[in-house]
């Protein structure tokens, strides 16, 4: 069975997003072994899960990225996944290989967990993961620890209901005080 993995920003005191989904205290100065990291991570995958707020943005991003960018061939490689937008109203979605569905969130996750192929990748936002994180859907949390706290913002845990025991599969420190932490989801 395909795993659901997350890759996220996070702020030591525990926000996605700041204010208004404000993500201006983000590190992006990039270290070389994180971009291998981010890579590693993507090429593990072939299809992705986004919510409809942050979908249409996230796809307008990507595909204007320009040939000569240095992050081009990543963009590719966001354009050419396989994205699945999840809505509960909206029925239909612009943008390179995506398909949108209004089908139950559980529901529809567990059998994308059940095709054949890579794993499965999540990025965002916030109100999406959370009802992820909600319904015990994520295998795999890869938090990228930001060395700031902002006091105000968006959280993914806010939803959960009841305790969710994660095991420590890797710390990765990183260039500015950046940090991965990787853990999987027990039982």
């Amino acid at each position: 069975m395909r795993k659901l993995k997350l890759q996220m920003h996070i702020s030591v005191d525990g926000f996605v997003a700041g204010p208004n989904g404000a993500l201006d205290w983000m590190t992006w100065a990039e270290d070389p072994e994180l971009i291998s990291f981010v890579i590693a991570l993507t090429d593990s995958c072939d299809t992705m899960l986004i919510g409809r707020k942050m979908a249409e943005g996230f796809m307008q991003h990507w595909e204007s990225v320009p040939p000569e960018d240095p992050t081009f061939s990543f963009a590719k490689k966001m354009i050419d996944m396989r994205k699945i937008v999840f809505s509960h109203s909206q029925k239909t979605i612009t943008g390179k290989n995506a398909s949108i569905t209004n089908e139950d969130l559980s529901t529809a996750v567990k059998k994308l967990k059940a095709e054949p192929g890579k794993d499965i990748i999540v990025y965002g936002g916030a109100g999406f993961v959370s009802s992820l994180v909600k319904e015990g859907l994520i295998d795999e949390f890869n938090f990228r620890v930001e060395p700031v706290m902002i006091n105000k913002g968006m959280r993914i845990f806010d939803l959960l209901e009841h305790r969710q025991k994660l095991e420590l599969l890797s710390v990765t420190p990183y260039s500015h005080g950046v940090y991965v932490a990787r853990y999987g989801l027990m039982g």
